[in-house]
């Protein structure tokens, strides 16, 4: 059992706390350190989830699901609520429950259910029953040069091509006027054209397009001969041939640029009439905006920069010192958008190609409050754009399982208080007794908006302890928590579910012992915690110090949790259930999500946006990188972080997430400049160089976005790609400490070895 746990941690619930058994009120919460928190993947698959074809019964006070908690009384036909302890009879179909005979929502092994619910009602009229169709509508940058362009078009030739047939394609264009093409009119290309320079409401895009309020209620599916909404979205069936002729005629933008100036480009306006149009037609239907985006937005809302182009694209430094003149108005323009496209449940998703930024740091919360997925690349010809965009559309097995409609609740046992979540989803502010007074992320709420969800999709919830102690109150023999987390969404395929996953863990007296309390401990998950929390506190707060926040933290942490003599560092040892943490610690402190100093505001919003949605395991990557050693003389193994683990006759393979770099090293680089491995003889070195090949592709295929493949080689320019994430154990300030055929590097950064000095040092200060 516990192998299997360890292979996949998640397990049933695909839910991982930070601690797993918990301190009795907030004081003892607050000497933990670190925060009480449950990272949850709302939709991920596993095979032991069971599936039902009716709805769940639900508690009369609190509204939770019957669950393997429930306490049931067979005679009296009563369960009784785990969580509000609440007493509820059982309906008349569920009156033939015996011990040997339970409905599978109460075996003790099925913590998590996922039941076929009833479509909702919708608003739209006859076409949106079950299983409605999804919708897509693409919002492509016409200011762009030519190649770019071709790349462009044949990407959304091929996602047009990969929709499901019943799927409804609507199609965008903007450079310094924003363009919705009537699809519905294949005999003459009818384009709608909108100024850029002007914001445009709802009401204004419909009007323009001859929708106005009629329009409004037109049914979706089943259309009728009038036009309306479906004169610019169409099955993908009907409208491929007509958007593969607008996409042979479509031309670059052919607004005059002066000499010195920047592409008019209107991003804003584009997405404004793009959300219009879906929220005018389709309210509650799965829908998704596809912007394909070339470069900065110069024109109308949304402007990040001017026109001039002496003038540069703002810098971190620029908006630390309040010098950025477009950035506040910017990003009020896409929470306002955001906002909009939350309440039509609709999501936006952005691939920004360009080798400058884009604006994806004011678009942020449009992207990350719907659920939409976000590629950076540095041009549409590029593998981590062509390969991540086919991968939006595909299905089967390499299938995102891209959901629409989410709605996660969360119910929890009486002392426990819900303060927010970071991750992909919007507050509802829905309020209630467990709703806590501080807030993190998307809080004051017990209920959050998904509008998009993928199998992958990660969320964490933090808590809050009521100041009480439970273990003076007289209904305290209960030594469990309970914790409901009930997600509904629709599926790929149109059809309503809802996943219920309760989980219970314990509650420990921590002022008497922390034994238990470190045993439940859980590290890798800490550490993703304390980045996500790190991340979203340099965005909010003013002035915030990351690197001394985390120090403070892990100095806090190991005081609490070490093993020590007073003011004796070398006495200093820590339980292994804390032993990575400081490790994970080190490199966060160095990684682009707390040290900005490099990164463009474009490349550190993406960065945190992928680390705020993605998994434990992966966040854990990005993190702290996995390094994979290859020689003759072994298999391949796990190797240390390190410049120590670079020698002239290995191979090694780094998997940073968003990059997988293969160093080659010197004597290897040039074996195979001489092309040894062509030779017969040398059979065994070409296996040696095709390893860590086969093993980066096999990371590349499964992993979305699609990661950056470098190759270098020792001493050459791109081997700065792996020694920026080693620990410079052999510095040039200390080069006798390194190995021959090692590398050393350039930095004055401390190494992993004099940080732990310093660590154990302050821990055991009195």
């Amino acid at each position: 059992m516990s192998e299997m746990e360890s292979m996949d941690p998640e397990g049933i619930d695909s839910v991982r706390m930070t601690w797993n058994v918990w301190p009795r009120n907030k004081v003892e919460a607050s000497k933990c350190v670190i925060p009480v928190a449950a990272c949850i993947s709302p939709i991920r698959p596993h095979r032991d989830i069971q599936s039902v074809p009716y709805a769940p019964l639900r508690c009369r006070t609190c509204s939770s699901a019957l669950n393997p908690f429930s306490r049931v009384d067979f005679d009296a036909k009563i369960w009784i609520c785990p969580i509000c302890f609440q007493r509820n009879h059982f309906p008349p179909h569920y009156h033939v429950i015996s011990e040997t005979n339970l409905p599978c929502e109460l075996y003790p092994q099925y913590t998590t259910v996922e039941y076929s619910m009833p479509s909702p009602s919708q608003p739209t009229g006859p076409g949106n029953l079950d299983g409605s169709p999804s919708v897509f509508v693409f919002v492509v940058d016409t200011c762009l040069i030519e190649e770019e362009f071709g790349y462009v078009k044949s990407a959304v030739r091929q996602a047009v091509g990969l929709v499901p047939e019943n799927a409804l394609v609507g199609f965008v264009t903007f450079g310094t006027q924003a363009h919705v093409h009537e699809l519905g009119y294949s005999e003459l290309t009818k384009v709608y054209v909108f100024r850029g320079d002007k914001e445009i409401s709802k009401d204004g895009v419909l009007e323009q397009l001859g929708l106005g309020a009629s329009g409004r209620r037109g049914p979706v599916v089943g259309r009728d001969g009038s036009g309306g909404v479906s004169r610019f979205l169409l099955p993908a069936s009907e409208c491929e041939f007509t958007i593969d002729s607008l996409l042979d005629e479509l031309q670059t933008d052919q607004w005059p640029v002066q000499g010195g100036s920047r592409q008019s480009r209107c991003t804003g306006v584009a997405l404004s009439v793009a959300t219009g149009l879906l929220g005018a037609c389709f309210p509650g239907t799965g829908a998704r905006i596809v912007a394909l985006v070339g470069g900065p937005c110069s024109e109308g809302p949304g402007t990040i920069v001017s026109k001039d182009l002496s003038e540069p694209l703002r810098s971190h430094k620029d908006l630390d010192k309040d010098a950025a003149p477009f950035y506040k108005k910017a990003e009020k323009f896409y929470d306002g958008l955001a906002n909009q496209l939350v309440n039509q449940g609709h999501v936006l998703d952005l691939f920004a190609s360009a080798l400058d930024q884009v604006g994806v740091a004011e678009m942020k919360a449009a992207v990350e409050r719907t659920g939409g997925l976000v590629v950076l690349s540095e041009s549409f010809g590029h593998s981590v754009f062509k390969d991540s965009f086919k991968r939006v559309f595909e299905g089967g097995e390499q299938s995102l399982g891209l959901c629409f409609n989410g709605t996660l609740e969360i119910n929890c046992s009486k002392d426990i208080k819900i303060q927010g979540i970071i991750g992909p989803c919007a507050s509802l502010q829905k309020k209630g007794p467990s709703v806590a007074d501080t807030v993190v992320g998307e809080g004051n709420t017990t209920a959050w908006k998904m509008c998009g969800l993928d199998k992958s999709t990660c969320l964490t919830v933090f808590f809050d302890l009521s100041s009480s102690d439970q273990s003076t109150n007289p209904g305290a023999v209960n030594n469990q928590l309970y914790i409901q987390f009930m997600t509904s969404y629709q599926n790929p395929e149109g059809k309503s579910l809802l996943r219920v996953t309760t989980v219970t863990r314990q509650w420990v007296d921590t002022a008497l012992s922390t034994e238990e309390l470190v045993q439940g401990f859980d590290q890798e998950t800490a550490a993703v915690v304390v980045a996500r929390l790190a991340s979203f506190k340099m965005e909010t707060e003013e002035g915030f110090d990351a690197t001394r926040w985390l120090d403070r933290n892990l100095i806090r942490l190991c005081s609490k949790f070490g093993d020590y003599r007073k003011d004796d560092p070398a006495s200093f040892t820590l339980n292994q259930n804390f032993s990575l943490f400081p490790q994970f610690t080190f490199n966060l402190r160095r990684s682009q999500f707390v040290q900005v100093f490099n990164n463009s505001p474009d490349e550190t919003a993406y960065n945190r946006m992928l680390l705020n949605r993605e998994n434990i395991s992966n966040a854990a990557v990005m993190i702290q990188p996995s390094l994979t050693t290859y020689s003759f003389s072994t298999l391949p193994q796990p190797a240390l972080l390190d410049v120590a683990s670079i020698a002239a006759d290995r191979i090694l393979l780094l998997d940073s997430y968003i990059s997988v770099v293969i160093f080659h090293g010197m004597t290897i680089a040039q074996w195979r400049n001489l092309g040894y491995q062509n030779q017969p003889e040398h059979q065994a070195f070409a296996q040696l160089l095709e390893a860590p090949q086969e093993d980066a592709q096999m990371i590349i295929r499964d992993r979305f976005p699609v990661p950056r493949l470098v190759v270098c080689d020792q001493h050459g320019s791109q081997a700065r790609f792996l020694l920026a994430k080693l620990n410079p154990s052999a510095t040039y300030n200390n080069p006798s400490e390194m190995n021959a055929g090692s590398d050393v590097i350039f930095t004055d950064d401390v190494s992993l070895q004099v940080f732990f000095q310093h660590l154990q040092k302050l821990a055991v200060q009195s």
